[in-house]
């Protein structure tokens, strides 16, 4: 049986080895206006389940790694409520210009047009470094879906990128 203090040394060390990349992850996905605060809601939620935390050290940050995954869900489903909302009220304003894009912006654009449960695939991988094994685990998926998910993805990018094979 383990103390509290013995959960609450192993979450301290899982978040001092993955607190930058937490933040990253958050960055690339939210922007640097909304990942500091989406760190913040991860890191009380692993507090708050602290008797949770894997023994194991790199379950522990793919332990957190899903705790983030979950706070990027619930803010993915506010940011929908408010874009359909700002959607609506648009509806009644003239169509704006969109800037031009950025370099690599046709990439993330074309991420952006994928299927989430496929462009979340692609971001852990490609953005994260994640082996397609420990994205699957992070998602909460198996690994064949993940494969299968990971190929359709590549599959619709380089239809979407026109890039020939």
């Amino acid at each position: 049986m383990t103390s509290a203090a013995d959960h609450v040394q192993r979450l301290t060390a899982a978040l001092h080895e993955s607190n930058a990349d937490l933040l990253r992850y958050l960055h690339r996905r939210v922007g640097a206006d909304d990942a500091p605060d989406l760190l913040g809601e991860t890191l009380l939620i692993a507090w708050r389940r602290v008797d949770d935390v894997p023994t194991d050290p790199v379950q522990a940050r793919m332990w957190l790694f899903g705790l983030a995954r979950g706070t990027l869900l619930n803010h993915a489903r506010g940011q929908r409520r408010r874009l359909a909302l700002a959607d609506r009220i648009r509806s009644h304003i003239s169509s704006a210009v969109t800037a031009p894009a950025d370099d690599g912006g046709e990439v993330r654009d074309a991420i952006e047009r994928l299927k989430p449960k496929l462009a979340e695939i692609i971001q852990l991988v490609h953005w994260d470094g994640f082996t397609l094994a420990q994205a699957a685990e992070i998602i909460g998926i198996p690994a064949a879906t993940a494969r299968s998910r990971y190929a359709r993805a590549k599959e619709e990018l380089r239809a979407a990128l026109g890039v020939i094979v």
